[in-house]
């Protein structure tokens, strides 16, 4: 029995939350991770808890547990959609842990998207690193599954048995967020959620962000009729989350 009430946003670890779950409860995850990019300023900005200064094989390790109760929660054929970016102090760890996920965890690598930002922030200063204004993002299923995973793309044409289906192209244009705030600047935008959820969640899923963050994921899923589950650690960006989300929620009561 699950212990969790949908759409609702809970202040605690993912793995917590998870452990509430009953196995293949979630359709899919959609989220962005920490990137274990350490700032010394990030009290300043806001933040009321912030840890993201992990060894690289800590950071992995605990990337793989968390993608081993993905295994565990996500439902037949679900996708687990992860908005991953580098940071210039350490370039190498996105693709050190996108590879650990795929030798010690039961997920493969099905696509890559390419995010493009309307703005790229921050600019590189450097005079040999580029000003990122793409990030990616790793579409990961079962091994298993590999060929049968969920994707909303439609049937174009049928012959001789065989069906051919239109082609979706792996790049998104889409704002880096839908407003400035204090506690958290590295959000990403409801429409570019709502992109990825197009894509790839079936009518009425259930969503699970383990970073939520600000909540636009949540947002995201109250527009297109998804149910969602958060978690995060910071009580300030789930209050926050929760008054931003007052006016979506209160609109489905009119109906």
């Amino acid at each position: 029995m699950n212990n969790l009430e949908l759409n609702t946003m809970y202040c605690e670890s993912n793995l917590e939350t998870m452990s509430k779950m009953t196995n293949e409860f979630i359709d899919c995850v959609l989220t962005s991770p920490p990137y274990n990019i350490f700032n010394t300023k990030a009290k300043d900005r806001g933040y009321d808890y912030y840890e993201d200064n992990k060894t690289d094989l800590e950071y992995i390790d605990w990337t793989i547990e968390i993608f081993n109760e993905f295994n565990r929660v996500l439902k037949k054929d679900g996708v687990v959609i992860y908005n991953m970016g580098y940071g210039t102090e350490n370039p190498n760890l996105m693709s050190l842990t996108i590879a650990n996920i795929i030798q010690k965890t039961n997920f493969s690598l099905a696509d890559i998207i390419v995010w493009k930002k309307s703005t790229a922030m921050p600019n590189s200063p450097s005079k040999n690193r580029l000003t990122r204004i793409c990030e990616f993002v790793y579409i990961f299923c079962r091994k298993d599954e590999l060929y049968s995973f969920n994707a909303n793309k439609k049937i174009i044409s049928e012959s001789n048995n065989a069906k051919f289906y239109e082609s979706i192209n792996n790049y998104i244009d889409a704002p880096n967020n839908d407003e400035s705030n204090d506690l958290n600047k590295a959000t990403f935008s409801t429409k570019f959620v709502r992109k990825l959820l197009n894509i790839y969640a079936k009518e009425n899923s259930i969503v699970y962000d383990p970073f939520m963050g600000t909540g636009t994921t949540a947002k995201a899923c109250i527009i297109d009729n998804h149910k969602f589950i958060g978690s995060e650690l910071s009580q300030s960006q789930v209050n926050y989350a929760n008054k931003r989300l007052e006016p979506y929620f209160n609109q489905l009561t009119l109906f």
